[in-house]
């Protein structure tokens, strides 16, 4: 099983925390760092541009830059437009979820309700990434 390299943006720590532990104990990625917005993730794309991932994982709904904004950036960017990225958020309203991949996200998936249900949701996700073949 190919091991993804990630990059999780999410403002909340608790978020942070939780999700970090179902991606660690699945095995299924390798989280290359977490930032808080969409501004820190540029400025850590920049600063390290020999590890660039292989997906971006980005709440929707954060201070500063949004996913909105991290979407549109990285679809505007010759060097970044190849690399997926993935909307997550607790909304599963139609509309949202169409404007998100209207804009370009490669996928849209709905956070869990609770935090101890972040190993199937890692699992899911890892699914979807092969099942559409997200990753070059």
């Amino acid at each position: 099983m190919k091991t993804y390299k990630i990059i999780v943006v999410e403002n909340d720590e608790d978020e942070q925390f939780f999700m970090k532990e179902g991606f660690d104990s699945t095995g299924l990625f390798e989280i290359i760092t977490m930032v808080k917005s969409g501004d820190e993730l540029f400025e850590w794309l920049e600063a390290n541009m020999d590890s660039q991932p292989d997906l971006i994982l980005s709440d929707l709904n954060m201070p500063g830059k949004n996913g909105y904004d991290i979407i549109d950036e990285m679809k505007a960017s010759p060097v970044y437009a190849a690399i997926p990225v993935v909307i997550t958020s607790t909304s599963s309203t139609p509309t949202i979820i169409a404007k998100c991949l209207t804009r370009g996200a490669a996928d849209y998936v709905v956070k869990p309700e609770t935090f101890i249900e972040y190993v199937p949701y890692v699992q899911g996700l890892y699914q979807r990434i092969t099942d559409k073949k997200l990753v070059k």
